[in-house]
């Protein structure tokens, strides 16, 4: 089974992830795509915004209707500081049969050296590098597959400042997303 992990904070998930998720679960061949939401980013200490749980639910919401892609809770249940060497570890532990793909854009690819352990992660996982058009191609002498994915401008901070000010996240996020984060009146 080819697995693409894709970590982060989804805080919140949005349509962008989900073009990600797609162009590298057809690009490269995968079985499955599992969204792994962050309890705590090396490089955010400051945390996400929207509880474990809110980011969860918006994520189950996301893929709804999407056999091949999951949401996996290992680092929330593990909790402090989430990073990508101890989940491989695990994951390689239980799923040994498993090729582990980890989903990235060309920009995380630059940051790969600063993480913790970063032979240990490539021993384990391929990392797949999603490039945006009209993205500079990374110069690096890490092996890794190149993706090419549609023009998305959406990010997770953009939507949490358009709530902040009550304007539209129409067609940023699912609309089912949309309608938990009214609900729940998160970010506002």
């Amino acid at each position: 089974m080819r697995i693409g992990l894709f970590g982060g904070s989804f805080d919140p998930v949005h349509n962008g992830h989900l073009t990600l998720a797609a162009s590298c679960a057809e690009q490269g061949g995968l079985d499955a795509v599992w969204f792994v939401p962050a309890a705590l980013q090396p490089f955010k200490l400051h945390g996400p915004v929207a509880s474990d749980a809110d980011r969860v639910a918006m994520l189950r919401l996301a893929i709804l209707d999407m056999p091949d892609r999951e949401v996996s809770t290992l680092e929330i249940d593990r909790g402090g500081v989430s990073y990508t060497v101890d989940t491989l570890r695990q994951l390689s532990a239980e799923l040994p049969e498993a090729e582990i793909f980890f989903l990235m854009g060309a920009d995380t690819l630059r940051d790969l050296p600063g993480w913790r352990e970063p032979d240990e992660v490539l021993r384990m996982a391929t990392p797949m590098v999603v490039q945006r058009p009209g993205e500079a191609e990374v110069a690096t002498d890490v092996p890794h597959l190149r993706i090419e994915m549609p023009p998305r401008d959406i990010s997770s901070s953009d939507i949490r400042r358009r709530l902040t000010l009550g304007e539209s996240i129409a067609g940023l996020v699912p609309p089912a997303v949309a309608a938990y984060i009214d609900e729940h009146k998160l970010y506002r």
